[in-house]
């Protein structure tokens, strides 16, 4: 018998959710076939088995929550003569001789399954590559590592300074995880409400929402843009551009480049805090807020500074598909420096945007309006958008956030800079 475990699948997801099993006890699995649909707090994800043979168990059911190195199903790999109908009964000496053999063999399987256990609970600690690496070469249990970082991450420095601390007692050996039930659904004596347990991924939408404002000396300072100019360009090269490129010019290239220019003036928004610490980001990772039916996600334009305006929108463009697909791998999500969220495809006029922790910087898009404006001595109607930026002031200061969303302003409205600065 094989154990299929749920794999490791990024340093921030130690657990998920088991959404849909596509495989039955008594079905037959190929090694690297699909055998359920696991949710995290980020994404989707199908877990393959590693062997072949007939799915004889489920060790958890839909909705149970399961951890990374769990056990969640059993493989017969010999399934295909189980399954077989039974020939003439065995002789009674031989049926006698089996189950002896049987006990002989398990205490030798043992020592590997308690082994499998200790590296799924190794797995499960959220750990930097070089921390696991420097933990697996001094022989120490990642689990028994105290840690600084308020997110709970273990660096290279904890597992320095667990190999320098005098032994601790030998710690009772951990049970090995076990799934933790879904909840049982809410009662409602009233036939006219309708109650909806929520997705995974809403609910760590709502927690991280909520963590957020509380944890973060979040502002919002607005400004508005006009973007005469950005439309003129547009109509001028669409075509072209069209063309040469197979993507269509859209706003989303001009505002990205536009932040990465800003953010170049202003790095702290570029940041991170980490306890006492600012991580200043030497890179423009842009996260561009997609809505799906599942739930706002903010898949990630990577080393965006060096992209030009097509391959910008290709790769929006891209992401956008698979997120509204559910195609969306954890390598889309991870990391991000920055984010840019347009509620104006919605209609939005005007909005204050939450960060997505642990970036302290996000820019609001709304809609485009038609709207009289001074220019000179005249009054002309000019489209006009509204710009919102949200920012964490316990490192970004009003004057840096003024001036921030004030170079975008200035940027859009004579594009050319976005050539030289973006």
């Amino acid at each position: 018998m094989a154990e299929v475990k749920v794999p490791e699948l990024a340093e921030s997801i130690s657990e998920g959710s088991i959404a849909q099993w596509l495989k039955q006890p008594g079905d037959h699995v190929e090694k690297g076939e699909y055998v359920l649909e696991l949710e995290t707090d980020k994404v989707n994800v199908e877990i393959i088995s590693d062997y072949t043979g007939t799915l004889s168990e489920h060790l958890a059911e839909e909705g149970d929550t399961v951890q990374v190195g769990q056990a969640i199903a059993i493989v017969d790999e010999n399934g295909s003569a189980a399954a077989a109908p039974k020939a003439e009964a065995p002789k009674v000496e031989e049926a006698k001789a089996e189950p002896a053999k049987a006990e002989q063999a398990a205490p030798a399987k043992e020592a590997p399954k308690a082994e499998a256990k200790e590296a799924s609970s190794t797995q499960q600690v959220i750990a930097s590559p070089a921390a696991r690496k420097l933990a697996r070469e001094k022989g120490i249990d990642l689990t028994q590592v105290p840690v600084a970082d308020p997110l709970g991450r273990v660096r290279v420095q904890d597992v320095e300074a667990a190999s320098n601390a005098p032994a601790a007692p030998a710690a009772a050996p951990k049970q090995a995880p076990v799934a933790k039930k879904a909840a049982a659904p809410v009662e409602v004596n009233d036939d006219r409400i309708e109650v909806v347990k929520m997705t995974r991924r809403r609910q760590t939408i709502a927690k991280r929402l909520v963590q957020v404002q509380s944890e973060a000396a979040m502002l919002t300072t607005f400004n508005e843009v006009d973007l005469s100019a950005v439309m003129e360009l547009r109509s001028r090269h669409k075509d072209s551009f069209v063309k040469t490129n197979d993507v269509k010019l859209g706003f989303m290239s001009f505002f990205t480049k536009a932040v990465i220019g800003a953010l170049k003036k202003y790095p702290l928004l570029n940041a991170e805090i980490q306890g006492d610490h600012i991580l200043k980001k030497n890179f423009y990772d842009i996260g561009v807020a997609v809505s799906t039916d599942e739930g706002l996600v903010v898949p990630v334009v990577r080393d965006a500074d060096r992209k030009s305006f097509a391959e910008i929108e290709k790769n929006i463009s891209d992401l956008a598909v698979k997120a509204r697909n559910n195609k969306l791998g954890l390598s889309d999500l991870s990391g991000g420096t920055f984010t840019i969220t347009n509620g104006g495809t919605f209609g939005s006029l005007l909005s204050t945007p939450i960060l997505n922790a642990p970036q302290v910087g996000i820019l609001g898009m709304h809609t485009i309006k038609t709207r009289p404006i001074a220019v000179g001595d005249q009054i002309e109607n000019r489209p006009m958008m509204y710009l919102a930026l949200s920012y964490d002031h316990r490192i970004v200061d009003g004057k840096e956030a003024v001036g921030f969303l004030v170079a975008i302003k200035d940027m859009l409205e004579d594009p050319e800079q976005l050539l030289l600065q973006g």
